[in-house]
């Protein structure tokens, strides 16, 4: 199967049956967005929506996070990964985002990469959440998945080779959704270990499902076809 007939059966199938996909990290505003992606990396978003309501009701702006010491952020986020590192980031983050950009969030990826904890993935989130730009941010979860699919060449070695690839085939207005698309897929389904190819609908396209089967490393092999339909 050409690459490209893999990507239109990829979008087809998620632009049906999940035409609406959104981010798990809970948020009411950019500045809350940024400080949760943030704090995300490497992290669970059910363990940051669990620190983000006290963090926040302590440093709801930007000026409160940018006066606060990174002694100060730390006890509220201390069950997030990194937490020292983190805290420094968002002591730096609040502080520019008040000093420079009068509390606003940026809207273009290389100046949201200025404030302290913002790569290239966390920006391309902001920008794709927020802003609706067509933006691809490649986690783990999508660097798996669009490998394991097949969506890009095994030569896509790098976050910024897959995104490239990717934003290569799928069109403009669907790539904030696809984005989603690929890390709920990959959080749900596809996961790193013991994918759960039983319950995947796309393993009649996946490049990788043959292997999966004959090495017998995909969680309930023998399960059938049943759970097809199952959570994204």
């Amino acid at each position: 199967m050409t690459r490209p007939e893999r990507f239109r059966r990829f979008l087809a199938y998620f632009t049906e049956n999940y035409p609406e996909p959104r981010t798990e990290l809970a948020y009411r505003n950019p500045y809350e967005l940024i400080v949760a992606v943030v704090l995300s990396a490497q992290c669970t978003d059910k363990r940051v929506n669990q620190v983000m309501p006290a963090l926040l009701a302590q440093f709801p702006t930007p000026e409160a996070l940018g006066a606060a010491s990174a002694d100060d952020i730390f006890p509220f986020i201390r069950s997030v990964s990194y937490p020292n590192n983190k805290a420094k980031h968002l002591a730096g983050l609040g502080h520019l985002l008040h000093t420079e950009f009068r509390g606003e969030v940026p809207s273009t990826i290389e100046e949201l990469q200025r404030l302290p904890g913002v790569g290239r993935k966390t920006a391309n989130v902001v920008v794709s959440v927020i802003y609706n730009q067509p933006a691809m941010a490649v986690d783990t979860h999508v660097f798996r998945v669009s490998h394991r699919l097949g969506l890009v060449p095994k030569t896509a070695t790098t976050p910024l080779a897959v995104e490239k690839a990717l934003v290569n085939y799928i069109p403009q207005e669907v790539i904030p959704k696809a984005h989603h698309w690929l890390i709920l897929h990959g959080r749900y389904i596809c996961v790193a270990r013991s994918p759960k190819c039983h319950a995947c609908p796309l393993t009649d396209f996946c490049a990788a499902y043959p292997k999966l089967m004959a090495e017998g490393l995909a969680a309930g092999k023998t399960a059938g076809k049943s759970a097809a339909k199952s959570q994204v």
